[in-house]
């Protein structure tokens, strides 16, 4: 009996070292959160990775003070970053407050919205359409609207998908905008488009649009046969793992980890204003999202975004003035232009493909340098100095770093 009792106890023993030293390779294998990481990670399957590189470190160390200490200056209440180097997230995080009347922290899966880095998005959208053969970029609007004029039928028969996400439609500056802000309905907006003077032929002129370029939603869904937040979803959102994206104000509504727009400090509501023309101005995304996002646009979703049509969408097409001041104080603007959907600025021995946005007090600012392969997307809950200077700000500190970086090799493994 006693020597039974002993193989149980044994066993027992045995048994139960075993569960334990399962259980703890189990612990080790999970990743832990730093608390003191400049980055974290907000999704077992998202998370952004230390670069090996030590001056990009530094860098990004350096960038991350500059933006604790606008948020603790008051600057914003709060904001969201990721940045891109290759096809790789090495910095994804969340700052500040959601809303300032509350202590619910912003973390890199609350909601903005993007303004007008929602015509950047729309425009990676038609990509992914061009690649499936569905759309081409010089494709007439009148072939899927056939409807739709101008003020004359010469404007009406040249107009192309090239030219609505240009700006090179014709029409003047802003055409119709104060009416998208009274909540007029796009149909009646895109009606009205006929009785305008044009003040060039189409793709002669650089004039910036909301209602107009908003026409590629018509588009898309004449020839999808489906409606544009369910284009967006499916060729575009779920293929990347943009779990948080969406394209209406009914959808921003249902969330709950939300960031509230603010004037300085103060909360106000979110509006229902530019979601009308959606392509425009009325997306809405978390910084994971964008973070995706970028990847695929440095080339990491190449069956989605094919090098080729990157490459037409970050293309000049029209001269275009940046009225982004703040590049000045990081290096002279030697001339700046409108792709399909993004703006193109040249320096001297140097471009960015730059958007920013503005809505209902949000703040979005993204860019990218393709030849150092750097990307950077910013995300704001108010107006103001933060978001006026993050880009700049930004590349002039990896500027500074840059000579060290390039010439930085890694330590040979023995």
């Amino acid at each position: 009996m006693k020597l039974l009792f002993g193989i149980i106890l044994v066993a027992s023993v045995g048994l139960g070292f075993f569960i334990l030293a399962r259980e703890g390779r189990k612990a080790i294998a999970k990743p832990i959160a730093k608390t003191d990481s400049v980055r974290v990670a907000i999704d077992r399957n998202i998370a952004a990775y230390d670069d090996p590189n030590p001056f990009v470190e530094n860098a990004l160390k350096e960038f991350d003070g500059f933006i604790k200490t606008a948020i603790a200056n008051r600057q914003a209440p709060g904001a969201a970053v990721a940045v891109v180097k290759d096809t790789t997230i090495i910095f994804l995080k969340g700052y500040g407050l959601r809303d300032a009347s509350k202590s619910d922290s912003i973390d890199t899966r609350t909601v903005f919205r993007l303004g007008s880095v929602s015509k950047s998005v729309t425009a990676t959208l038609v990509a992914t359409l061009v690649n499936e053969g569905v759309l081409h970029w010089d494709d007439p609007v009148i072939k899927y609207l056939p409807n739709f004029h101008l003020k004359t039928e010469e404007a009406t028969q040249k107009l192309t998908l090239r030219h609505l996400l240009s700006h090179t439609i014709g029409l003047p500056y802003h055409a119709y905008t104060v009416m998208v802000e009274d909540h007029a309905p796009f149909d009646t907006l895109i009606d009205h488009l006929k009785d305008l003077d044009l003040v060039g032929k189409p793709g002669e002129l650089y004039s910036y649009q909301n209602v107009g370029f908003s026409l590629i939603g018509s588009v898309i869904e004449r020839a999808t046969g489906e409606k544009l937040e369910e284009v967006f979803t499916k060729k575009l959102f779920l293929p990347l793992g943009m779990k948080d994206a969406s394209a209406s104000y009914e959808k921003i509504m249902m969330r709950s980890n939300v960031a509230l727009p603010h004037v300085f400090t103060r909360p106000t509501p979110i509006s229902s204003t530019y979601y009308s023309v959606a392509p425009a101005g009325g997306l809405n995304a978390s910084i994971q999202d964008m973070a995706l996002w970028l990847k695929a646009l440095m080339g990491n979703q190449p069956k989605i975004l094919p090098q080729k049509q990157l490459n037409e969408i970050f293309e000049p097409q029209v001269r275009a003035i940046s009225r982004n001041h703040y590049f000045w104080q990081w290096k002279r603007i030697r001339k700046s232009y409108y792709g399909l959907g993004w703006r193109v600025i040249t320096f001297n021995n140097d471009t960015i493909q730059y958007h920013g946005g503005y809505v209902n007090n949000y703040r979005c600012e993204v860019a990218l340098n393709r030849r150092k392969k750097i990307a950077i997307v910013m995300l704001v809950n108010s107006a103001g100095m933060l978001a006026d200077q993050s880009i700049p700000k930004f590349f002039k500190i990896y500027d500074s770093y840059l000579d060290s970086i390039n010439h930085w090799k890694p330590k040979p493994v023995l």
